[in-house]
């Protein structure tokens, strides 16, 4: 499918691998021209190397931390006139409720919804005036579905999905959408670190701890960061016009519910 977005100018935050890289990918596959950042400068580099090559793109490269002022000011920077806001930071720690302290919920805010938050009041303006504009933002299944032991990232990333909520309302009329994506496990290094926790609390090798996760899927299978990357893609293409503020949930089923 012809996704309309040859040439526009994204920024994909967190995009030197896993979902960030799949949604990096799959824009440039369109002809989109990128600005990526991650905290890594040497993954960043080989992706956006990669990716120059295969897909012929421009694409400029910000080795900052996206949840700090100053790493968001360098990559707004570095991107000028953002057609595509993707959106995306890994998620705090887990525990127990009775283990955090307002710090620790300062610091979960200021990640997973004020960082986000920041980024589209930057870019929200300019797309306005154009007249067209795409937010995702990538949250987590937890957001639909809360996981007892990722309360900060409940809390944090349910205030997030309030704020789309609203605003995406506000400015749908100006030809901007912003979105939600929702993963559930996909087959990245955080998979791979959630099995590994498996294997050795359970005294199993991480193919038993997979396989296990895995059964708990009715997909039965992990998400590739391609698909989640297409899935994206989509939502920034000229033919998701009409989708405005939802949540789109991609986990294989893994949520049990109807709505």
């Amino acid at each position: 499918m012809e996704l309309g977005i040859k040439g526009k100018q994204a920024l994909v935050c967190a995009s030197s691998k896993g979902l960030g890289r799949g949604c990096a990918e799959a824009l440039a596959a369109a002809g989109v021209n990128l600005t990526l950042n991650a905290r890594g400068a040497e993954a960043l580099e080989a992706t956006a190397a990669d990716l120059r090559s295969r897909f012929g793109v421009d694409v400029v490269t910000v080795a900052a931390d996206v949840t700090t002022q100053e790493g968001r000011k360098a990559c707004l920077d570095a991107a000028g006139d953002i057609d595509i806001l993707v959106t995306n930071a890994g998620g705090p720690p887990p525990g127990l409720w009775s283990d955090w302290n307002r710090d620790d919920f300062i610091g979960a805010l200021d990640a997973n919804m004020l960082a986000p938050i920041a980024l589209m009041q930057a870019a929200l303006p300019g797309m306005i005036d154009r007249g067209w504009g795409r937010v995702v933002n990538i949250t987590s299944g937890s957001v639909k579905a809360p996981i007892p032991q990722l309360g900060l990232s409940n809390t944090a990333r349910a205030g997030l999905t309030g704020f789309v909520a609203g605003t995406a309302r506000q400015v749908a009329e100006h030809g901007v959408t912003i979105n939600n994506l929702l993963p559930g496990i996909h087959a990245t290094d955080r998979a791979v670190s959630l099995d590994t926790a498996v294997s050795n609390a359970q005294g199993i090798d991480i193919d038993q701890a997979t396989k296990q996760r895995q059964a708990t899927i009715p997909a039965r299978r992990y998400g590739t960061a391609q698909e989640f990357g297409a899935t994206c893609a989509f939502m920034c293409s000229q033919h998701a016009g009409f989708m405005v503020g939802q949540n789109i949930v991609l986990d294989g089923g893994a949520i049990n519910a109807t709505l």
